[in-house]
């Protein structure tokens, strides 16, 4: 068969094993979650030798040693795997939770219940992890998913979606609940994005450059996120010491993730008591700062900030820092430069927090806390599939909920409309 064969073929099968898991009890999908995490532990050696396959054909093309310890499944990874489908037991369901309910004048009853989105496409890049997570994820919502991996992490994933396709046969399910492209051949993506008649939604995760292109490309609905510029601001009324701590958190615990801040925007009054203060943390973390003209003056090993830092996703040990006027001008910039991910504030005064909060149209808005916070797992969903900036229809993290739509159920006794 050809490459647009499969897909189309994978998405029409989709499509049917959707009703199919659509109406399948808690109890049914959570023996196949749980299924899944017993063979992946079972299988950890065969999976090992599948992952080596991978790592060796990354370091043949030269990948960098940060692609390849993310293609890498260890101990570790396996029991993360398993251990996450077993988190994602313990959550409740949100298929057919009736989320509001009312009489109308007419005598109707109108309710309103959580149903699953039907079929998800998700491309992703590198770690194999993600193989298992999405598949959770969307089973636990009643979902059927097909997945496209990266060509990188070929073999892992090949072994994972065995596990996961045994595990679905065996409770009584279709594999083609969850089903990855078989192929490294990129048309498969091309030929992906355009099964709008069998796919519900698209959500990518990766890269930019990835995501920029499923948008472009696609003619179904994507959830998505392209980048995280997260800002934190440092007001007049601030705790000194409580900003050092959140701004450290923030850029350096983990400067790779999207959730980390980019951009640290001070108050004039406080900068030169503030700046040399945290400048020497930052610096004895490693951490690179691009200042304004005025960080310069308390940072003078800073360099100079020029306009492409402040729109920039460094994902490193990198910090653009600005002075600012005011919490206004703080929510000016944020607003100029920001992607709509996660900024947060310290400050002691209510009323600037407050404002704050509702100036700042991002996913995510922190008082007094790190932005590393903006995370599923954190914000008690749980897990999470990723994180959508684009606020139809999920805003910020995607847990079970934001994997579910709702649609309207209607109750009456002969009535008709006059």
């Amino acid at each position: 068969m050809s490459v647009e064969a499969i897909v189309v073929e994978m998405a029409i099968q989709a499509k049917k094993a959707a009703r199919k898991v659509a109406t399948a009890s808690t109890e049914q999908k959570n023996r196949v979650l749980a299924s899944i995490a017993d063979r992946i532990e079972s299988r950890a050696d065969l999976i090992y030798a599948e992952n080596g396959k991978d790592i060796e054909r990354a370091r043949e093309r030269g990948l960098s040693p940060a692609m390849i310890d993310r293609l890498t499944i260890t101990a570790a990874t396996i029991a993360s795997m398993a251990g996450g489908l077993r988190d994602v037991i313990a959550l409740a369901d949100p298929v057919g939770e009736v989320t509001s309910r009312e009489v109308r004048p007419s005598g109707i009853e109108v309710s309103r219940v959580r149903i699953p989105l039907g079929v998800i496409g998700m491309i992703y890049e590198s770690r194999p992890n993600v193989t298992i997570d999405a598949a959770g994820l969307c089973l636990k919502a009643g979902n059927a998913i097909i997945l496209r991996g990266g060509s990188e992490a070929f073999h892992s994933n090949m072994i994972l979606a065995d596990c996961i396709g045994e595990a679905l046969e065996e409770n009584g399910l279709p594999k083609a609940v969850v089903q990855l492209i078989p192929m490294r051949d990129r048309e498969a993506v091309n030929i992906l994005l355009k099964q709008e008649s069998s796919i519900d939604v698209m959500i990518p995760r990766g890269g930019e450059s990835l995501i920029r292109f499923v948008t472009a490309n696609s003619l179904i609905p994507v959830l998505k996120h392209y980048k995280g510029v997260c800002h934190v601001y440092v007001d007049r009324e601030a705790d000194l010491e409580k900003a050092t701590a959140i701004c450290i958190n923030s850029k350096a615990q983990r400067p790779g993730v999207c959730n980390a801040m980019e951009t640290m925007l001070v108050h004039r009054d406080v900068a030169a008591d503030y700046l040399p203060l945290v400048g020497a943390a930052l610096k004895e973390a490693g951490v690179t700062i691009k200042g304004c003209p005025e960080t310069r003056q308390y940072i003078p090993w800073a360099d100079e900030a020029v306009e492409a830092d402040w729109p920039a996703e460094y994902l490193d040990l990198i910090l653009a820092v600005k002075v600012v006027g005011s919490v206004d001008e703080a929510l000016d910039h944020i607003a100029a430069y920001n992607s709509g991910h996660t900024e947060s504030i310290v400050t002691k005064n209510e009323a600037t927090a407050r404002r704050f909060v509702q100036g700042a149209d991002s996913s995510a808005v922190m008082v007094n806390t790190s932005t590393r916070f903006n995370d599923g797992g954190e914000l008690g969903l749980g897990a999470e599939i990723g994180i959508s900036t684009s606020k139809l229809h999920a805003f910020g993290p995607m847990g079970l909920e934001e994997l579910t739509s709702r649609k309207f159920v209607v109750y009456g006794d002969g009535q008709v409309r006059r």
